[in-house]
């Protein structure tokens, strides 16, 4: 294949393990392959398997470790190897907490505020369901889609039911991400919340019921710093 894309014969260069060093630079620091910001921040929050990391940042992603490689044609899991010679299915999505932010735009609150009005409403929001595909979405492929907010009527058009429905909606879409890791042979156990939308007092205290698991939520670190640290 290398000389018929090439036209000439050729050595390809060796891919070096994760924690394997392959030299030294002329003041003696050490080169070795480095890692990505995902894979990082599982080897910085010293995920096992079982674990599920859910991160609410603009974006969303949902990760684990696992010993086998993802092979999901519908490609809604990408098969990422981690830091440490295992793999990291991971499933993202557009929309995060972008979701919280519009949902404040609209009910003119703060994000406290927001948090504060979804716990004042009952669970399903009176019946008020947010899409919330605000500008477009990753997973599901939506590149168009914009979101909805479906089932308005005068009984249940108030702000504590619009920023219910946002938080549930962030969750759901945040919960399917979780099942497509399901899917793939991933076995939830317990879920790490990080990322800025995790500060949300609403998202925290619906997370376990709507994720289906336990729920942890980290001091707040340089997840990605540590983790690179720690395979350095």
């Amino acid at each position: 294949l290398l000389r018929a894309a090439l036209g000439h014969d050729a050595e390809p260069p060796r891919v070096a393990g994760p924690g394997e060093a392959v030299g030294e630079t002329p003041w003696g620091a050490v080169l070795a392959p480095g890692t990505g910001d995902n894979m990082g921040a599982a080897l910085g929050l010293g995920l096992e398997p079982g674990d599920v990391v859910v991160s609410i940042g603009t974006s969303g992603t949902a990760f684990a470790v696992a010993d086998a490689p993802a092979a999901d044609p519908s490609g809604l899991v990408a098969g990422f190897a981690d830091a440490t010679g295992r793999f990291l299915p991971l499933v993202c999505t557009l929309n995060a907490a972008r979701i919280l932010s519009a949902a404040a735009s609209l009910t003119g609150a703060s994000l406290a505020e927001l948090s504060a009005l979804a716990l004042a409403a009952e669970p399903g929001a009176g019946g008020l369901t947010l899409l919330p595909y605000l500008d477009g979405e990753r997973t599901p492929d939506r590149p168009g889609a914009t979101g909805v907010l479906a089932g308005l009527t005068t009984a249940n058009a108030t702000r504590e039911n619009v920023a219910r429905a946002a938080v549930e909606a962030l969750l759901c879409s945040l919960a399917d991400a979780v099942g497509h890791l399901a899917a793939q042979g991933v076995t939830p156990r317990r879920t790490l919340l990080i990322g800025g939308g995790a500060r949300s007092e609403a998202v925290r205290a619906l997370a376990p019921a709507i994720l289906g698991t336990p729920v942890t939520v980290p001091e707040p670190a340089e997840y990605v710093a540590l983790g690179a640290a720690r395979q350095a």
